[in-house]
C-alpha cells in the first residue's frame, strides 16, 4: 500500500503547521498507523527557514506530550504539489497562496485543515504568534479536533484500515 502523504501549511512554519504535524503524528502513533503515512509541514513564506518551532508552540505542545523540538521550518516548494496527497492550509491567506502557486492538475489536493473539524464552525486556525499563551492552547485544541476529523475521513474513505 502506498503511503498517504500529508503536508500541513501555515505562513512561517514555526507555530501552526509544525503543531499540526506533531499532533497528527502523535495521533497516528496512538492508533499504530504511523507506518502508513508521510507527514511534513511547511510555510508559504521563507521567514524562518531552518529554525525550530516557536518556543511557545513547543511548550504548549509538550504539555500535551507532543514533540516539536526536532522539527525545522521550511518553505513550500513546487515539488510538494506533486509529492503530497493533501496540502492542508491553516487559513485563507495560505490557502490562496497555495492555490495560486499550484499547477491546475493538483489544486484538488489543497484544503482547509479546519474543514475536518466542522463542529468548530470556523475555517481558519488563528496565528498565535503575536498573542498570549492562551492562543497556543486554542490552536492546539483546534488542531486536535481537525486531526481526529481528518483521520476519521481517511478511515471512512477506506484510504486506511483500522
Amino acid at each position: 500500500m502506498e503511503k498517504i502523504k500529508v503536508l500541513f501549511v501555515c505562513m512561517g512554519n514555526i507555530c501552526r503547521s509544525p503543531t499540526a504535524e506533531g499532533v497528527f503524528v502523535k495521533l497516528l502513533k496512538e492508533h499504530a498507523l504511523e507506518d502508513l503515512f508521510v507527514i511534513d509541514s511547511a510555510g508559504t513564506h521563507a521567514y524562518h527557514v531552518g529554525e525550530p518551532p516557536d518556543p511557545r508552540s513547543q511548550q504548549a505542545a509538550l504539555e500535551r506530550d507532543v514533540q516539536l523540538a526536532h522539527l525545522r521550518a521550511r518553505k513550500v516548494i513546487m515539488g510538494d504539489f506533486d509529492d503530497f496527497d493533501y496540502l492542508l492550509a491553516m487559513d485563507d491567506d495560505n490557502y490562496v497562496t497555495l492555490i495560486n502557486a499550484c499547477p491546475e492538475a493538483h489544486k484538488h489536493k489543497i484544503r482547509y485543515f479546519l474543514d475536518y473539524a466542522p463542529q468548530l464552525k470556523v475555517r481558519e486556525v488563528p496565528d498565535p504568534y503575536y498573542g498570549g499563551p492562551y492562543g497556543f492552547e486554542r490552536v492546539l485544541d483546534m488542531i486536535e479536533f481537525a486531526s481526529q476529523g481528518f483521520l476519521d475521513m481517511l478511515q471512512k474513505a477506506e484510504r486506511i484500515k483500522n
